[in-house]
């Protein structure tokens, strides 16, 4: 059998795809998994707010698109880190205090609230 060599990649990304697919669970997906049961038990433990009650506030005030959520714990302190896009495409990251969903701070260009300027235009 004579395969071309574009016929013959694909043939071996396809046996390699296969094997990565069989081998153990890396210990990245195992973290995901540890991090999905920590903020699980943190929110039944009443020590977080829902994630989309969070996402509503910080929508109301800093419309956008969400690019990626983190939660963490900093110093005791379960913070949620935001990363969004704005109209515009500004990129702003949030850190919001996961138990009460308070703006702790905020990096970007434009790190203005929605309406904080309407009156002045």
């Amino acid at each position: 059998m004579n395969f071309s060599p574009v016929r013959r990649r694909l043939t071996v990304a396809g046996v390699v795809g296969l094997a990565l697919a069989l081998l153990p669970p890396s210990r990245a997906d195992a973290d995901d998994a540890s991090d999905h049961e920590r903020a699980r038990r943190a929110l039944e433990a009443g020590e977080v707010m829902p994630l989309r009650t969070v996402l509503e506030q910080v929508e109301r005030d800093y419309p956008g698109e969400i690019l990626e959520v983190e939660l963490d714990r900093e110093d005791g302190v379960w913070v949620y880190e935001l990363k969004l896009i704005r109209k515009g495409g500004d990129v702003l990251k949030l850190e919001v205090d996961a138990r009460d969903g308070s703006v702790r701070g905020i990096r970007g260009r434009d790190v203005r609230a929605a309406g904080q300027d309407a009156g002045r235009r």
